[in-house]
């Protein structure tokens, strides 16, 4: 049987920080493996259970709930303690009521926001990539890795979209564009939810970037590190701060 690529386990000192785990106890601890999101912006199942929600207390414990169908992760079940929970992530737990949304807060990259039934089933992706595929269809591909064929929809790259996981329906779609309401998703703002003022023009030296106002301030930031969302997401990630 073949082998999955990447290593099984990580020393403690290298973890993200917003894991939370304790840097002096064990040598090791559980890594991400290759999947939806890159392993610097997502937390191993395990490490979620155990050290972020710590609703069990050992990796033992944590392997039973997993192994035994415990964990949604966007409406399909992971049996895999190395699965990488990332940004925008619905996390369903068994015999819990509600779900998780994984989001930024406080410039952490990732925290669990518990929400509400309605929410499971919808969740809010970045567009990264729109290709031209045989029969002249249309590809999207998503922050989280996914990739769903379009029909006449007017989507461009930057903008997010609502699906209905896990059959991969499109929703609604939300332009990256004046006006719009976004969440910092990197950097030392992540958390922070603003309006966009402007959408400038990438260079050959800069790239594609929003002036976008937060508060009382006006910063310019890159469009890979902000998220286009619906007008009452951003008070979700506020009311945590």
């Amino acid at each position: 049987m073949v082998s999955i690529s990447g290593s099984k386990k990580l020393k403690r000192q290298m973890a993200p920080v917003f894991w939370g785990i304790t840097r002096k106890d064990k040598r090791f601890v559980v890594a991400s493996r290759p999947g939806p999101h890159p392993h610097s912006r997502s937390i191993p199942t395990a490490v979620f259970l155990r050290d972020m929600l710590g609703i069990v207390y050992t990796l033992r414990e944590a392997k039973v709930a997993i192994y035994d169908g415990g964990v949604k992760v966007d409406g399909v079940v992971r049996r895999s303690i190395h699965h990488g929970i990332g940004l925008m992530d619905i996390v369903q737990l068994k015999n819990m009521p509600g779900a998780y949304k994984m989001i930024p807060v406080k410039g952490r990259l990732l925290q669990p926001v518990q929400v509400s039934d309605d929410e499971i089933g919808r969740k809010l992706a970045k567009v990264t990539s729109k290709t031209i595929i045989k029969g002249n269809r249309t590809s999207l591909g998503f922050h989280d890795g996914r990739t769903i064929i379009i029909g006449d929809e007017e989507v461009r790259v930057g903008d997010s979209c609502i699906l209905q996981v896990p059959e991969q329906k499109i929703l609604d779609i939300i332009p990256l564009q004046k006006d719009c309401r976004i969440l910092v998703i990197k950097g030392a703002n992540a958390g922070e939810s603003g309006v966009i003022q402007s959408v400038e023009k990438g260079t050959f030296i800069l790239p594609r970037r929003v002036i976008v106002s937060l508060g009382e301030r006006s910063i310019g930031l890159p469009t890979d590190a902000v998220i286009a969302i619906p007008n009452n997401i951003g008070e979700v990630s506020n009311s945590h701060e």
